[in-house]
């Protein structure tokens, strides 16, 4: 029997018990839910009670977890054991943030990161001192999307620190945008790349230096394992290149000096905060049983809502709008992860993985989307992800923000009938509400560990492989066989490719 088909064995019955069940009816059934079935660790508050499942069906749900032995597993990824399998790899991102591990291969790890750390401090310290005013980060996927995330969410608009732009798309309308209104004189640029093999990145880097100007080698920074390439491309000296490490993934890399263009914007101290968040994070899902570990109960409601329920898609609501950004960067932290279809020892996964993560900030989204989510056919479960206390200095508005929170999550699970049908609303729509004391780095790095355990939880239930990404490797390859075809140096093989081929040669 496969993972997927015990899981299925597992939840069935519970499905069939519950399918009459409204959230509505299983509040009221039990006094105490609204308040036990919820978790706090540290700054970060999640309220599980307008899901679908009862106990019974949440105890099902933890026995799945235990029996595909999710506590080990979460101790081997510390301990660095090679649980990325099909590349050979340990997994040790967690060891960037704390020392949670006596096993010599993480402690050896941790070293290295602390090493790293010590470095980029005197690296933003020689920076703040400089006359430079703005950084471009040039980077993609996994070297843009966390650092962009953190950037936009924690950097302080009224302070006259350094400001920090991300270049990442290869199209050139996006160099153009970036640049437009910088001063080369007063620019840097910083350079991230794993392998410094990365089309985009390399493309858009030689735009940046050629936009700096004479010299530009001198302003340029650089973040990769492969620390000979920036020198020898870019001109960029050993002393301004910073490590990574093939333990570390693209899509868990803002913890390490990827994060440089975090610690610039934000400040070296605030960064070691933003660290010491998730690290508090790692120390609650390491040592606590799962059916009081956060990271369990929010993988436990993803299976819940995949496999048990059959929703294909999921929806990320922050209503901050500093967090307008968490969807984009939890789509490839999900779907890169999660999005296999074998296991794995290579064979099929039998039933489904990954559901289509997407989302948007509240209050815009209830104006565009939400009308779908109310009333359309397909049900989508969502997070909601709120704040507590405001910075801005706008306390209306920010009532006015808690109240839309609580209107829309209480009015998805609970609907609302009518003599009218398009005026009826079917209710039952699932939903977890996060709730960060403020937006504070430490209070974002818990969240973003949060996410990052779950995922891993998930992918230990379905038997599957969180930590390779083949998936994004086919289309680069193809795009650069078709480069030569493009510049009419050769033909592209494909019918379809060669006709498309035509049309764009007509320009």
């Amino acid at each position: 029997m496969t993972a997927t088909d015990r899981i299925d064995a597992a939840l069935q019955p519970h499905v069939a018990r519950l399918k009459d069940r409204r959230t509505s009816d299983l509040v009221g059934a039990d006094p105490g839910r609204a308040r036990e079935l919820a978790l706090r660790v540290g700054p970060v508050y999640a309220n599980f009670a307008r899901q679908g499942y009862d106990r019974d069906a949440l105890e099902a749900l933890f026995a799945v977890l235990r029996e595909a032995d999710a506590s080990g597993r979460i101790r081997a990824q510390f301990d660095g054991e090679k649980i990325n399998l099909t590349e050979d790899r340990a997994v040790l991102h967690t060891a960037l943030r704390g020392d949670l591990s006596e096993a010599p291969v993480a402690k050896a790890a941790h070293a290295q990161a602390l090493q790293a750390r010590a470095r980029m401090r005197e690296l933003v310290a020689a920076l703040e001192a400089e006359a430079v005013t703005d950084v471009v980060s040039v980077g993609i996927g996994g070297s843009d999307l966390g650092p962009r995330l953190a950037v936009d969410a924690l950097a302080d608009p009224a302070a006259r620190g350094l400001r920090v732009h991300f270049l990442s798309n290869v199209d050139g309308h996006a160099a153009q945008r970036v640049l437009a209104g910088l001063d080369p004189a007063r620019t840097a640029g910083i350079l991230i790349s794993k392998t410094f093999g990365t089309q985009e990145t390399l493309l858009n880097g030689r735009v940046l230096g050629d936009w700096l100007g004479e010299g530009a080698a001198r302003r340029l920074y650089a973040v990769s394992a492969n620390v000979e390439r920036p020198a020898e491309a870019f001109g960029i000296p050993a002393e301004r290149i910073l490590p990574m490490w093939d333990w570390v993934g693209g899509r868990y890399s803002l913890w390490s000096a990827v994060g440089f263009p975090i610690a610039l914007a934000i400040g070296m101290d605030a960064f070691e905060a933003f660290l010491a968040g998730a690290a508090e994070m790692d120390a609650h899902v390491l040592g606590s049983p799962l059916e009081r570990n956060l990271a369990a109960w929010h993988a436990a409601t993803a299976l819940w809502n995949r496999n048990a329920l059959g929703h294909a898609t999921h929806a990320v609501l922050p209503y901050d709008e500093r967090l307008r950004l968490l969807s984009n960067y939890l789509q490839q932290l999900v779907m890169e992860s999660l999005g296999k279809s074998v296991r794995r020892d290579g064979s099929p996964v039998a039933g489904d993985t990954v559901p289509v993560w997407w989302g948007g900030v509240g209050t815009d989204t209830q104006h565009s989307f939400f009308q779908a989510l109310h009333q359309g056919t397909s049900i989508v479960p969502a997070d909601f992800i709120g704040v507590v206390r405001a910075d801005a200095p706008y306390a209306d508005n920010h009532r006015a923000l808690h109240a839309n929170l609580l209107a829309q999550t209480e009015a998805f699970a609970n609907g609302q009938g009518s003599d009218d049908p398009h005026r009826a609303y079917a209710g039952g729509r699932p939903t977890t509400t996060i709730l960060l004391d403020a937006l504070t780095p430490r209070a974002l790095g818990a969240l973003l560990a949060l996410y990052e355990h779950s995922v891993y939880l998930q992918s230990v239930a379905w038997g599957i492989n969180a930590f390779d990404q083949f998936g994004v490797e086919l289309g680069k390859q193809v795009a650069s066989r078709l480069l030569p075809a493009l510049a009419g140096e050769a033909e592209a093989d494909d019918p379809v490719t060669r006709v498309l081929l035509e049309e764009l040669r007509r320009s």
